[in-house]
């Protein structure tokens, strides 16, 4: 890395899963006119994101992260957002009931339309064309004047996350999220069915709390907390020409921060050292995630953590494992164990989707049963190590749709062709989501038992 660090400095550096735009100028255009454009979130709002994921990593709090795999331009819509948005505060109750402390909420969504892939292009029968890299690079549609990279996609995706962004902070400052709002959050194909009843449960005796502390005088009124809800985006920092247009320097601390999110990551396909994507995220100071697959070794994590949070602050950093539930037991120790040992401070999550998806009937499909076999892994391997398991990072939907197969109301394989809508890869339903909710809840209440003793041995 060099040692003297700009916005453009990444410019200068290899870059991998870039696309190829075959009009420089009308690319050069369109990151001038992006660099013209408001900010879509603020320093201070990305400090304070900052701030919380320290208490996750100091195992004060837990991270919930879930969203879109990818944003489609087609689907933007406020129902979407409103389903979505209802989905993610549902999981976070039962997360902060079972453990009895804050979650954090950070959301893949307005900023998530950019999407690596495994190939530059893509074949049907004799037809090759360019791979689609998501809404903000190149279309869906499988013909030529659809899948070539067009620049001014960039301003669409702009003007859909300021439009995403918006609507959120109304429903998470406005009274949405009102916990007098408990039993309104339940999606009508979720209400009836068993978890909606479990669901339903926890509802209800958060409406008898609610109405005993209205009873001695606390109300959302007198204490805003009670009806408003703190809400982060975050998205993966894989178009860098974006990333760029979009920083800006803080007028209160002179440091750089990139305002197209609270939270950008690093793809298990760009985190080389060297490169592009980490010679940028190295000089922002949003906080960062850095995806960790089965090729990462101990000595190379730790050389990306000294790299991108060379303070060693609590929250500036989360590691995002995501190896496939068959080969958690073989990587996930060596790393804990390498940065437990060198002190390094760091939130772990764990993302069960990336490393479960496998190809049934012609659709990539995630068995829900392997995707809860890595969070179970997970949990019990820092449970072992004696670190924190801090969050979860899934890709999810407030909708009903039949991409992921299994849980408990059983998606089959015959059943993925009937609503599967994904622009990308398949996403947990609202139902699936709220499962997995309940049966991480179980896995915290596990771990806040077992540090019972200890606490109450250094009492």
């Amino acid at each position: 890395m060099g040692k003297e660090w700009t916005p453009q400095s990444w410019r200068a550096m290899p870059i991998e899963q870039a696309p190829v735009y075959p009009d420089l100028g009308l690319l050069a255009e369109t990151e001038r006119k992006l660099a013209s454009f408001p900010p879509l979130v603020f320093a201070g709002e990305a400090r304070k994101l900052t701030r919380a994921l320290g208490d996750v990593a100091e195992g004060r709090a837990f991270l919930l992260q879930g969203g879109d795999c990818a944003e489609s331009f087609a689907e933007h819509g406020a129902d979407n957002i409103r389903d979505f948005f209802r989905a993610f505060l549902q999981m976070a109750v039962v997360l902060t009931f079972a453990a009895s402390s804050p979650v954090v909420k950070v959301g893949r969504i307005a900023g998530q339309f950019a999407k690596p892939r495994s190939s530059g292009s893509e074949t049907k029968g004799e037809v090759t064309l360019p791979a689609y890299r998501g809404d903000i690079v190149n279309g869906i549609e499988f013909n030529e004047a659809a899948r070539v990279p067009n620049p001014e996609r960039q301003l669409e995706a702009y003007r859909q996350s300021a439009a995403t962004l918006n609507l959120l902070r109304a429903f998470a400052q406005g009274g949405y999220a009102n916990l007098d709002n408990v039993h309104q959050w339940m999606l009508g194909f979720i209400s009836g069915s068993p978890q909606g009843e479990r669901y339903g449960h926890l509802a209800d005796r958060i409406s008898e709390t609610m109405n005993f502390m209205r009873a001695i005088g606390i109300t959302a009124d007198t204490h805003p907390a009670l009806r408003e809800t703190d809400f982060f985006t975050s998205h993966e920092a894989l178009l860098l020409g974006y990333e760029q247009a979009l920083t800006r320097v803080d007028s209160t601390s002179g440091d750089w921060y990139a305002t197209s999110g609270h939270m950008i990551w690093i793809g298990d396909r760009t985190r080389q050292e060297g490169n592009a994507h980490v010679e940028f995220c190295r000089g922002i100071k949003n906080p960062l995630g850095l995806k960790c697959g089965p090729s990462l070794e101990p000595d190379g994590l730790l050389r990306l953590i000294d790299i991108l949070n060379p303070q060693n602050k609590p929250g500036r950093l989360t590691l995002i494992a995501r190896f496939g539930h068959d080969k958690v037991e073989a990587h996930l120790p060596k790393l804990v164990r390498a940065v437990e040992r060198e002190g390094r401070k760091v939130v772990w999550s764990c993302d069960p989707m990336h490393g479960n998806t496998i190809s049934v009937n012609g659709y990539k499909t995630r068995p829900f049963d392997r995707i809860l076999s890595e969070v179970k892994s997970f949990f019990d391997v820092h449970q072992a190590e004696g670190s924190h398991a801090g969050g979860i990072h899934i890709e999810m939907t407030g909708k009903d749709v039949t991409e992921c197969t299994g849980g408990s109301r059983m998606v089959s394989a015959e059943d993925l062709s009937d609503r599967y809508h994904t622009h990308c890869d398949p996403r947990l339903n609202a139902y699936q989501a709220l499962e997995l909710a309940f049966l991480v809840a179980e896995l915290l209440k596990k771990d806040l038992a077992a540090q019972m003793p200890k606490q109450a041995a250094n009492f």
